[in-house]
């Protein structure tokens, strides 16, 4: 049996009787994630990408596959052979994505600008940021070609105060709630955003991107919102989805993308982080996480759809 001199074990012992998880819950972040974010209401803002959603109509659609075998596995498969649950016990996917803009994007400036970011070059300060939901849906009712104006800044921020410097604002037009049509992609007009609300939210407000519903920042024959913002280093989000299911203040928005080397565009979630009494989402522990659900129907590739489904 080991002895351990009393100098050495007196400060392990110390340092035991000291333990608390309670203490441990108060190092740095945590109290934030255990006082805020363990209660809060989570809300996905995010398409689900398939081979049959709305693309623009310069991009080619989306296809899915099994993934097969680049070579001979001796003994587990041969080249070209699908992996299957049945035969390997796994199974994986292709995907031939004909761009990098579908479904919920994050248009880092390079898709415009070369001289700006790409995709991979944003800063990890992308993380998390305030949200600001602006309605405009009442006025798009009206009049489907709506683009937000600085007005509807300025009544939004007569009602609720200044935009956050460093916050994200998605412009809410009810454009995706046929989604996913794939009739959208050409559908005219569509709700946009207009530039000098796009000036007025970056060289004002200091905002660090705006988000809209369509797959166009506006309806202006050479894209001018899009054209300003890019080549004076702004990104943008495009595709954005339930924005009827958060506030239009005091709300945090996650932000999630592929880190591809070079790229110009991008495939994004993002993550509404909504205060515990808001009516939508989801809270932690509320679903099976870890593990996770186990349904009743196992996952197939169905030839019809495209895609693995239940």
């Amino acid at each position: 049996m080991q002895i351990f001199p009393h100098k050495t074990i007196l400060p392990i012992l110390l340092a035991a009787l000291s333990f608390s998880p309670a203490l441990a819950e108060e190092q740095g972040l945590w109290k934030v994630y255990n006082d805020s974010l363990k209660g809060a209401k989570y809300v996905d803002l995010t398409h689900t990408i398939t081979p049959n959603i709305p693309v623009w109509a310069g991009f080619g659609k989306p296809s899915f596959g099994q993934a097969a075998a680049g070579t001979d596995l001796e003994g587990y498969a041969k080249k070209g052979e699908t992996f299957t649950f049945e035969k390997h016990g796994f199974a994986a996917s292709t995907y031939n994505l004909t761009t990098d803009q579908l479904g919920t994007q994050l248009d880092p400036p390079a898709h415009w600008a070369p001289e700006y970011a790409a995709i991979d070059e944003l800063p990890a300060t992308y993380a998390i940021r305030p949200l600001v939901v602006i309605n405009i849906e009442d006025k798009v009712n009206t009049d489907a070609g709506y683009h937000l104006q600085v007005s509807d800044i300025t009544d939004f921020e007569a009602k609720h105060g200044l935009i956050p410097e460093g916050s994200v604002v998605f412009v809410r037009s009810g454009w995706s709630k046929t989604w996913p049509d794939p009739a959208l992609s050409t559908a005219r007009p569509f709700p946009g955003v207009g530039l000098e609300a796009l000036k007025f939210l970056h060289n004002e407000r200091k905002i660090l991107f705006h988000g809209h519903e369509p797959l166009d920042t506006d309806t202006t024959p050479n894209l001018e919102g899009e054209y300003w913002l890019m080549h004076n280093g702004y990104a943008q989000a495009e595709g954005v989805a339930n924005l009827d299911k958060v506030p239009e203040t005091g709300a945090l928005v996650a932000i999630g993308y592929p880190k591809f080397g070079g790229g110009v565009g991008g495939y994004a979630r993002y993550i509404a982080i909504c205060p515990p009494d808001w009516p939508h989402g989801m809270t932690i522990g509320s679903i099976p996480e870890a593990p996770l659900q186990k349904f009743d129907k196992p996952l197939h590739f169905d030839e019809q759809a495209g895609m693995r489904v239940r």
